[in-house]
C-alpha cells in the first residue's frame, strides 16, 4: 500500500485508494498531504498551549486553514507547493514552542509525536517513508470519528479562508481549528468525548458559514433573483472556476474595458446572483456545467481558466487548453502558472491572463438560453409570506433539501431522476454544484415560485438553515423537524461534510445522504449516525420519493 486516501465518496471501492487517487492525485503527493496534516497537528498542539497564556499567532492561523485547504480533493495537485508549505509549517512550529517555552509553558513529555517530531527536512520524512497517515491510528473506532473531525475541519478551513479574504474573521474558529487538530492526537479521549468533539464541529460549520455569509452580503449585497445567461458572445473570454468571490471581482475589474468577457464556471455560477458584479458589461454569464465535465467543455471555451479553488480535474496529456491553466490561492497544478497573493491593500495581478485572452477565439457556445438563482435566505425571506399561503392552502406539499456536491459516477443519475420524479406540489432548496443535476430540467413553478430554489454555493447550505429556521418561527414551531422538509443530500468532498455536521449540530434529523455513505465511517461510528440521527443512504428512486412523502 504506497498510499491510503478516502476522504472523498469515489474512494476506489468505497473503502480507500492505495495506489492513486480517484481525483488524479499520485502516492507522491498524497504522502505530502499526510505529511502537511500531521505537521499542522503538532504546530496546532503548540498553539492551543500557546493561547491557554494568552498568546495568539495570526501566522499560525493563517497556515493552518491555508494548509488544510490545500488537501481538500481536487483542490492542489502541486508537490512542491506542499513542499514549500511543509517546511513554512515547521518553522512556524519552532517559532510558537519559542514562545510557549518563554512565556512559562509547560510540554509534556509524553506530547504527540507530531509535535516533537524532530525532521526538518521533506526529504528526509521521504526517505524514511514515516507512518503518520490515516491508519497510524489502529483503532477502527477511533480512527473513524478522528477523520471525522479532520475532514470536518477541511470544510471549515475553506469556508474560513474565503471569509479571510474578505477581511471578515473570527478567532474563536480558528482556536476551535487548531484545538480539534490537536484532539485529533489526544489517546486519553475516549469514544463519547470524539463523538461530542464531531458535534461541536458542526457548531463551528454554522459559525464559519455565518461569518462566511456576513462577509459576501456586506461586501457584494446580497443575492437577488437573477436570470444567468448560459450562452456565448463573440469576444474573448476568461472563464474562472471555483468558489472565491474577492477573486471574482479583481478579476472583473481588470477586465473591464479590455476587450475580455468574463464566465464563471461550476461552483463560481452563484456569483451572478449578486449585485455588485452585474454592474460589469463584460460579465457574460455561466459557462459549461459540473465540474467533472470540465474535460470537455474546457476545450470548447478557447480561453485561458481561471482556478481560485477546487474543483480540479487533471487534464489529458493532449488537452489544448492545459497551457491555459491558471490557479491561485489554496488551488495549485504542476506546470500551470500560479497567481500570488495581493499584497496588503491591493489586488491579484490577473494581467497576464487577460493578456493571453486576448490571443484566443471566442468560446463555442455549447447551450442557449438562461438558468434562474439567488435564492438565498434573504431573498426567499422577502417571499415568505407567499410560500407560507402555498403551504397552508396546500399548493405547496414538500420541501426537499438537495443540496450538496456532484460527481462523476453513474449512481448520480439518481439526483435528477429524483428531482424529475418529484410530486409538482414540492418544492426543492439546493446549494452547491449538486445543483447540475437539475437546475436545467423544466420543472415550473407553483405559483409562480420556481421549484427549484438555488441558494448558492455549498457554503450557502447556510442559507438553508436560515429559511428553515424562519418557516419554523413563522409556523409556530417547537422542533426544525417537524417542518414538511425532507433531506436528501448528495455528497463528494470535506465541504459538503461540514455542512452535514452543521445540520446535525442544529438538531437535523433523518438526513439521506449518497449516492453512497463516507468510508470514513467505520460500521460502529456509522451506526451512531443511524440510532442517533437517523442518517440513512438512498435507494430506489420511486420507494425513496413515496418513503419522503409519507
Amino acid at each position: 500500500m504506497s498510499m491510503f486516501c478516502y476522504q472523498c465518496q469515489e474512494t476506489a471501492k468505497g473503502t480507500g485508494c492505495t495506489i492513486a487517487g480517484a481525483c488524479g492525485k499520485k502516492e507522491d503527493l498524497a504522502n505530502m498531504q499526510d505529511l502537511l496534516i500531521f505537521v499542522l497537528k503538532g504546530v496546532s498542539i503548540y498553539a492551543t498551549k500557546a493561547r491557554e497564556l494568552g498568546i495568539e499567532n495570526e501566522k499560525v492561523n493563517k497556515l493552518v486553514f491555508e494548509g488544510l485547504f490545500m488537501t481538500i480533493t481536487n483542490a492542489n495537485f502541486d508537490k512542491d507547493r506542499f513542499i514549500e508549505i511543509i517546511r513554512e509549517a515547521l518553522k512556524i512550529r519552532e517559532e510558537i514552542k519559542v514562545s510557549l517555552i518563554k512565556a512559562g509553558g509547560l510540554i509534556s513529555k509524553n506530547i504527540h509525536e507530531s509535535a516533537t517530531w524532530k525532521g526538518n527536512t521533506v526529504e528526509e520524512f521521504e526517505e524514511k517513508n514515516t507512518s503518520i497517515g490515516v491508519l497510524a491510528t489502529e483503532n477502527e473506532d477511533v480512527r473513524s470519528l478522528r477523520e471525522l473531525v479532520i475532514i470536518g475541519v477541511k470544510g471549515i478551513a475553506a469556508y474560513a479562508e474565503h471569509a479571510f479574504n474578505l477581511k471578515f474573521e473570527d478567532n474563536s474558529v480558528y482556536a476551535f481549528m487548531q484545538k480539534a487538530l490537536a484532539d485529533t492526537t489526544n489517546d486519553d479521549l475516549s469514544v463519547d468525548d470524539l463523538v461530542a468533539l464531531v458535534l461541536e464541529t458542526g457548531k463551528y460549520g454554522v459559525e464559519v458559514m455565518a461569518l462566511l455569509d456576513k462577509a459576501n452580503t456586506t461586501t457584494y449585497g446580497n443575492p437577488e433573483i437573477t436570470k444567468v445567461n448560459i450562452g456565448v458572445s463573440n469576444k474573448p473570454g476568461i472563464l474562472i472556476s471555483g468558489h472565491d468571490l474577492r477573486d471574482m471581482e479583481d478579476l472583473l475589474i481588470q477586465t473591464e474595458g479590455t476587450g475580455i468577457d468574463v464566465y464563471t464556471h461550476g461552483e463560481m455560477l452563484p456569483a451572478n446572483y449578486y449585485p455588485a458584479f452585474k454592474k460589469y458589461s463584460n460579465f457574460i454569464g455561466n459557462y459549461g456545467n459540473s465540474w467533472w465535465l470540465q474535460k470537455e467543455e474546457f476545450e470548447t471555451f478557447n480561453g485561458p481558466i481561471l482556478f481560485t479553488t477546487n474543483c480540479i480535474v487533471p487534464p489529458k496529456k493532449d488537452a489544448t487548453y492545459a497551457d491555459k491553466i491558471f490557479t491561485t490561492g489554496s488551488s495549485g497544478y504542476p506546470g500551470s502558472k500560479h497567481i500570488p497573493e495581493r499584497k496588503e491593500g491591493g489586488r491579484k495581478d490577473f494581467s497576464e491572463i487577460i493578456e493571453l485572452a486576448k490571443t484566443c477565439k471566442s468560446p463555442v457556445e455549447i447551450e442557449k438560453g438562461e438558468i434562474v438563482g439567488g435564492f438565498a435566505h434573504h431573498q426567499v425571506i422577502q417571499l415568505a409570506d407567499k410560500i407560507v399561503d402555498a403551504v397552508k392552502s396546500g399548493a405547496i406539499k414538500k420541501f426537499f433539501v438537495m443540496a450538496g456536491c456532484d460527481g462523476r459516477h453513474k449512481s448520480r443519475n439518481y439526483y435528477t431522476e429524483f428531482a424529475e420524479k418529484l410530486p409538482k406540489d414540492t418544492i426543492i432548496l439546493t446549494a452547491g454544484c449538486a445543483k447540475f443535476r437539475y437546475n436545467k430540467l423544466h420543472l415550473g413553478d407553483i405559483g409562480g415560485i420556481p421549484r427549484v430554489l438555488d441558494a448558492g454555493q455549498c457554503n450557502d447550505s447556510y442559507s438553508l438553515v436560515v429559511i428553515a429556521l424562519k418557516l419554523k418561527e413563522v409556523f409556530g414551531l417547537e422542533n426544525i423537524n417537524d417542518l414538511p422538509i425532507a433531506y436528501n443530500i448528495a455528497w463528494y468532498e470535506q465541504k459538503a461534510v461540514i455542512v452535514l455536521l452543521a445540520l446535525l449540530y442544529l438538531g437535523v434529523k433523518d438526513i439521506h445522504l449518497g449516492p453512497t455513505l463516507p468510508a470514513f465511517l467505520s460500521p460502529n461510528v456509522a451506526k451512531v449516525l443511524i440510532e442517533n440521527f437517523g442518517i440513512a443512504g438512498i435507494g430506489d428512486v420511486e420507494e425513496d420519493i413515496e418513503m419522503f412523502m409519507n
